[in-house]
C-alpha cells in the first residue's frame, strides 16, 4: 500500500512532544509520558479523523468552559492561531460559546486572544 501522507502530514507527525518530560518528567514522568506520548503524540496526531484546525477550536472551547485561561491555554490559542484559526473565527467562535460556557468566561478568553492575533490587526493597518 502507498504511503499518502503529505510532507507535511509527515513532518508534524516526526515532531516529538516533550514539554511534558520538560516541565514535570522528575516530578510526574507517568502524567508526562502521557502527556507526551499519548495526548500529543497520538490523539493530536490523529489528522485522518480530525484536522489540527478543528482541534484546536475545539480545546479552546473546552478550555473556555472550564475556565482555565492560564498559560497553558495561551499556548492552545497561539496553536489554534497557527493551525489557521482567524481572528473573525475565534471571534465568532468565543462570543457563540459565551452563551454556553459563561460571559465572564469569554471576557477572559477576548483579553488573551486579542494580544495573539494582534499582529493580525496590525498586518491589516499596513494594508490600508
Amino acid at each position: 500500500m502507498k504511503n499518502t501522507k503529505s510532507f507535511e502530514e509527515e513532518f508534524i507527525m516526526s515532531v516529538k512532544q516533550t514539554a511534558g518530560r520538560d516541565a514535570l518528567g522528575e516530578f510526574a514522568p507517568k502524567f508526562a509520558e502521557l502527556n507526551d506520548d499519548v495526548l500529543f503524540g497520538e490523539v493530536w496526531s490523529r489528522e485522518k479523523e480530525l484536522s489540527l484546525r478543528d482541534r484546536s477550536l475545539i480545546t479552546v472551547v473546552a478550555l473556555m468552559a472550564q475556565g482555565l485561561v492560564d498559560e497553558s491555554f495561551r499556548y492552545h490559542l497561539i496553536n489554534a492561531k497557527k493551525n489557521g484559526i482567524t481572528k473573525e473565527e475565534i471571534a465568532e467562535t468565543v462570543t457563540h460559546a459565551a452563551f454556553y460556557c459563561g460571559w465572564p468566561k469569554a471576557w477572559a478568553v477576548f483579553r488573551m486572544a486579542k494580544e495573539i492575533w494582534k499582529d493580525t490587526d496590525e498586518k491589516e493597518e499596513e494594508k490600508k
